[in-house]
């Protein structure tokens, strides 16, 4: 009841996820990732037990090939059951049950894999994937989201459209961008403005965030300030609205 997109980023290792359906909060169960690990989409008949296992199975050093038939295996539901996953070293698989609903299906290319069900057609996923090969250079979840509006636009989930979702890490254990429209007449387009809104300000903290190397991340405020506050001006200057649904606090009286 799904399509999504499972990529790393090769130059940088970071790993991501994009998801769209027609059914309520896909963001809660499909997409699972660890930093320097690895990324898992589990879909269709969905079993949150791929995600998390995998993700164990990645850190204990298993290849995707290992783990595919390891959860598979052991599950009387793989017939209805798609999942798709890539490591930190680049290396990915899929598996799209005998069972799940057409159209399903999926492709695997160099770091990314995209893989769907109940979809108007083949041309979701080929179009997803095409999207994101030719985008390449741009910042990863520009790519992502782009990706999957090619993949909407060739006719997307064949039931319409309900909750999506964005999932980036970086090289830590937890996500330097976690996004949901988990109910939503145009999720993808409401993943976008939500993007928008992350990038006035909340991916400028993002980088000041302490990580395993640097325990205490940024603690001056200044620098962080200057940054957003010198991209405001330029956003004014040029006559771009913000993104954000808030309104600016007025000075008081």
């Amino acid at each position: 009841m799904t399509w999504s997109i499972v990529a790393r980023e090769a130059e940088t290792g970071h790993l991501a996820i994009a998801v769209a359906t027609r059914f309520f909060a896909v963001g809660g169960v499909v997409p699972h990732i660890r930093g320097r690990v690895g990324a898992v989409a589990t879909q269709a008949f969905v079993s949150p037990l791929y995600g998390t296992d995998g993700l164990a199975m990645f850190a204990a050093g298993k290849s995707p090939e290992e783990i595919i038939p390891a959860l598979t295996g052991r599950d009387e539901g793989r017939d209805q059951r798609q999942l798709h996953l890539v490591d930190a070293r680049g290396r990915n698989a899929a598996f799209t049950g005998a069972k799940c609903i057409d159209w399903a299906g999926h492709l695997v290319d160099e770091n990314v894999s995209v893989a769907g069900n109940m979809l108007a057609g083949p041309q979701v996923i080929a179009e997803t994937l095409a999207t994101f090969k030719k985008t390449a250079g741009r910042p990863l979840a520009d790519r992502l989201l782009e990706a999957m509006q090619a993949g909407e636009d060739a006719g997307g989930d064949k039931r319409g459209k309900q909750s999506a979702a964005l999932v980036i890490y970086r090289d830590q254990e937890f996500a330097w961008l976690n996004l949901r429209v988990d109910d939503h007449a145009d999720p993808l387009g409401e993943l976008n403005r939500l993007y928008a809104v992350a990038k006035e300000r909340y991916l400028h903290v993002a980088e000041t965030m302490p990580t395993r190397d640097n325990p205490s991340g940024m603690i001056d405020r200044r620098e962080i300030d200057e940054r957003i506050a010198g991209l405001e001006a330029e956003r004014v200057a040029a006559g771009r609205p913000s993104a954000s649904f808030a309104t600016p606090l007025k000075p008081a009286s």
